[in-house]
């Protein structure tokens, strides 16, 4: 175990040092907005002219490094799969799964909180057998492709918050479900699916609210012209809150994002400080409109109903497969059954294999409730040139023009040019819409980055 430390130490420093020798890329679009002149309105608009026109506000550097890095995303998945075999398979040839179960029985008779221990261990382990492929994936990588700003330490503290934010709810999920397994027998499948739901639900809900501020910090937005169209929107939306916040994103990432979360009195809306500084007002209503979109048509509860259904099938696989490998190789490693926690990575190694192979139902299923939000922003906020150059920024790391099977399969949001085009074919039905020429009318103010 010592030799394993000094060499993910070694990694660590090799890795972090490499990554922030790179040089700064020059990813980003130019903050504020930038209307094609053929996507300005006239009596011949013409929807794909005007979509080029956009997609074109790239350059040939910036799509070049757009493609591979999404690209090169479809390869991590695979070796993600195959990293999490291996783990597994260190954890249960090794006998160290079983030992952990075993200490875990020496400290208390009491069965679900023999899973709790089982399950703290089990988290630790992982997060040090995982550290090499994260660090690669979520560090090095994003530093690579100028997508990342934090250095090594602050980034390598966010994931020790994350570990200790699982071991705090992590165990007891588990030991919930290690219950419904020793009291349900062969349909425990079913009692866990309903666990999954409840939990996801809540986690849909209440962690953008509760979590995610131990990651940033939130504070009201500041007062002035943004403020005051975001809650506009807000109202005009039915959408009950005064609760407007900005967080700093900046210091992790490049990326823009936004949100509009929480229920029962906790609903925010909430805007990192990469989309307030880097683009425009009518940006930043399309982008509000969008999640506005999300929360409006209920898509946390619709999307957790169907998550828990892909889920559900995924624990009948786990059922059906674990079974079997347990009968075959449970007695040479120490296993005894399916309700025994040290046959745990065994299990989560078979959901992987189920998930790596419904990536393209799940994903399809993200997609079109994005696609749906996308439709009600751009009824919503009216700025379809502020969504077309919100959908450009997100091209710069997502591959603007896939096929359609590598859409169906890969993407979990429409492509930058379905969203693209989308706005330009919004545009051309409403262009006597004041709202939306608005943006078009004056190149120069239209230019201007939001304050």
């Amino acid at each position: 175990m010592k030799t394993l430390i000094a060499l993910l130490l070694l990694c660590v420093a090799a890795w972090s040092v490499s990554a922030l020798a790179e040089s700064p890329i020059a990813r980003d679009l130019p903050p504020g907005l930038q209307i094609p002149d053929a996507a300005r309105p006239s009596a011949s608009f013409d929807v794909d002219r005007a979509t080029e026109a956009y997609l074109n506000l790239l350059s040939p550097e910036q799509r070049r490094l757009s493609d591979a890095y999404f690209e090169g995303g479809y390869w991590l998945r695979l070796w993600q799969l195959l990293y999490g075999f291996g783990v597994a398979a260190i954890l249960l040839i090794s006998g160290l799964s079983r030992r952990m179960r075993d200490i875990a029985r020496g400290m208390t008779h009491f069965r679900w909180l023999q899973t709790v221990i089982y399950a703290v261990f089990w988290l630790v382990a992982g997060f040090v057998l995982d550290l090499p492929l994260t660090i690669y994936s979520d560090f090095v990588r994003e530093h690579q492709y100028g997508l990342a700003t934090q250095d090594f330490g602050a980034w390598f503290w966010d994931q020790t918050k994350g570990l200790i934010v699982s071991l705090i709810v992590a165990p007891f999920v588990l030991a919930l479900l290690y219950g419904a397994i020793r009291r349900a027998g062969a349909r425990w499948w079913i009692w866990a699916s309903g666990i999954a739901f409840v939990f996801t639900l809540f986690s849909i809900m209440l962690s953008p609210v509760f979590v995610e501020p131990l990651f940033n910090d939130y504070k009201p937005l500041r007062e002035g012209e943004m403020r005051q169209a975001i809650l506009s929107l807000a109202h005009a939306n039915q959408i009950p809150t005064e609760h407007v916040v900005e967080f700093d994103a900046s210091k992790q990432t490049t990326r823009i994002s936004a949100n509009v979360a929480g229920f029962a009195g906790t609903t925010r809306v909430a805007l990192n400080d990469n989309l307030i500084n880097k683009t425009s007002l009518p940006e930043i209503k399309a982008v509000m409109g969008h999640e506005m979109g999300h929360y409006v048509l209920n898509h946390g509860v619709r999307l957790t109903v169907y998550i828990t259904l892909v889920l559900a099938f995924g624990f009948w696989f786990v059922h059906r497969l674990l079974d079997r490998a347990l009968l075959r190789w449970g007695p040479k490693l120490g296993l005894e059954d399916r309700a025994d926690p040290a046959a745990l990575p065994l299990a989560v190694a078979i959901l992987g294999l189920y998930f790596f192979l419904a990536t393209p139902v799940l994903n399809s299923i993200i997609r079109q409730a994005e696609a749906e939000a996308d439709a009600y922003g751009l009824n919503a906020a009216r700025e379809p040139h502020g969504f077309a150059m919100a959908a450009m920024r997100l091209s710069t790391y997502r591959k603007i023009h896939p096929g359609p099977l590598e859409e169906v399969i890969f993407y979990d949001h429409p492509s930058g040019y379905e969203r693209v085009h989308g706005s330009m074919l919004w545009f051309k039905e409403n262009q006597d819409n004041p709202t939306a020429r608005a943006a078009a009318a004056t190149p120069a103010a239209a230019a201007t980055p939001a304050q």
